[in-house]
């Protein structure tokens, strides 16, 4: 599956975006899909992920409550809602398609990835 990222950009703090992971070549049913994204010199953080059969959503600490994730299957897209931008969110996000993901007390613990998208840059500053 080719997975494509778009809907970043500029925004203020407290400002919102939405991301879209479109996905072609497979159906995105077939996966659990999850957002994750890397700041400049840090390393790659999971953020959120919905799984492939009943759409069940987990999400880090650092974004509960404020992002949301959701699949639209007839679509093969995958969306990343986020509100009440912070400076600190300021990255390059990423999507990624897994055929297994293990959660522990909030880490990702570990995952089968089949794709990653090529990321969309999200710089939340005024």
């Amino acid at each position: 599956v080719q997975l494509q990222a778009s809907g970043g950009g500029l925004v203020q703090p407290g400002g919102s975006l939405r991301l879209s992971c479109a996905a072609s070549g497979a159906a995105l049913g077939s996966y659990a899909v999850g957002w994750f994204r890397q700041a400049a010199g840090m390393e790659r953080e999971w953020l959120s992920i919905v799984t492939r059969r009943d759409g069940t959503t987990w999400y880090a600490d650092s974004v509960k409550g404020r992002f949301t994730i959701n699949r639209d299957n007839a679509k093969s897209t995958v969306y990343l809602q986020m509100n009440s931008l912070k400076p600190e969110d300021t990255a390059v996000y990423y999507c990624a398609t897994m055929t297994y993901f293990r959660l522990v007390s909030g880490r990702l613990w570990g995952a089968d990835f089949d794709s990653w998208g090529q990321g969309t840059l999200v710089t939340v500053s005024s």
